[in-house]
């Protein structure tokens, strides 16, 4: 079995693919709003989707410290809000948090688990049958991006009670950020439920696509991130991040590089995380399209006490 190699310090200054991608992001979003008009509700809603989506990926790159050496210049790259609803700031924050804690999966320490921790009364009810309603891919891909977003800006609000100078830093510069957006999509005479529908929703589904089955929980932390490994034009919409085993064995690397790795060190990746690997979203809609891929609460919290 073969072992991971140490991976070399980046001597890069610039990288250029992904710089090349923000120019197609950006240039492709400034050309979908401004020519709105003269294309198909559907067309528009396919081509927004995908380009918000692929900002999201971009985003994802600039939080793990690309494609510069300048922490403030990869900020500058990534903190436009085309998603209108998620601060960068919570994102990145959210996002290092979950990789820097041991226990993936577990509601309580990691801020992106999709699982619940044990919850009773009405409360607990009504978030149970939140999270049922997005255990199979449909709910999710339907009905996911409006409990996602409607959530996420639920728990902020409840986070402004308790820290309002925390939420004003944070959400300051991105509602500054949003009324230049605004400001733009008046320009293009786009309204702004237009682009809610057309961009916005369908990019949510598309991240929530990659996010579905990305990881399980399992009592050995190795197995608890997947791998979906031919995912076709997906791949570069989520910029490899399919490859997820690969990316949390080696977050700094950067997307491009990331299928190399992945072919390299493949044998050890899927014996270290279970055999938790799909061919490619085709099979995971064939999987789970109408079934549960887990229960909603996390294994170590269903018989009511932290295992």
């Amino acid at each position: 079995m073969k072992s991971f190699r140490a991976i070399p310090p980046a001597v890069r200054q610039i990288e250029w693919p992904t710089i090349l991608a923000a120019a197609a992001i950006y240039g492709g979003w400034a050309a979908a709003t401004r020519y709105h008009d003269v294309l198909p509700r559907w067309t528009l809603a396919m081509i927004g989707g995908w380009l918000v989506a692929w900002h999201g990926s971009l985003q994802h790159e600039t939080i793990h410290g690309h494609p510069t050496r300048n922490a403030l210049l990869n900020t500058l790259l990534g903190f436009a809000p085309l998603a209108l609803w998620l601060p960068y700031a919570v994102y990145r924050r959210s996002h290092l948090a979950h990789h820097r804690t041991p226990n993936v999966t577990d509601p309580f320490d990691d801020p992106e688990s999709r699982y619940l921790g044990w919850c009773e009364g009405r409360y607990g009810h009504f978030l149970q049958l939140i999270a049922r309603a997005q255990a199979t891919l449909a709910g999710r891909l339907l009905l996911g991006p409006f409990l996602t977003i409607g959530g996420f800006l639920l728990r902020e609000v409840r986070r402004a009670v308790h820290d309002p100078r925390a939420i004003l830093r944070d959400w300051l510069p991105h509602l500054a950020a949003v009324l230049l957006i605004c400001v733009w999509l008046r320009l293009c005479h786009l309204d702004l439920a237009s682009y809610a529908l057309c961009f916005v929703y369908p990019a949510t589904a598309l991240t929530l696509l990659r996010s579905y089955a990305e990881h399980r929980a399992d009592p050995v932390p190795g197995r608890r991130v997947a791998i979906v490994e031919r995912a076709g034009p997906f791949a570069l919409l989520f910029l490899n991040n399919n490859l997820h085993a690969a990316h949390h064995r080696a977050p700094g690397l950067a997307w491009y590089r990331l299928p190399a790795f992945h072919r390299r060190h493949r044998e050890r990746l899927v014996a270290d995380n279970g055999g938790l690997l799909y061919r490619g979203y085709g099979e995971i809609a064939r999987r789970f399209l109408l079934r549960s891929h887990d229960l909603p609460i996390h294994p170590d919290y269903r018989d009511g006490q932290a295992a």
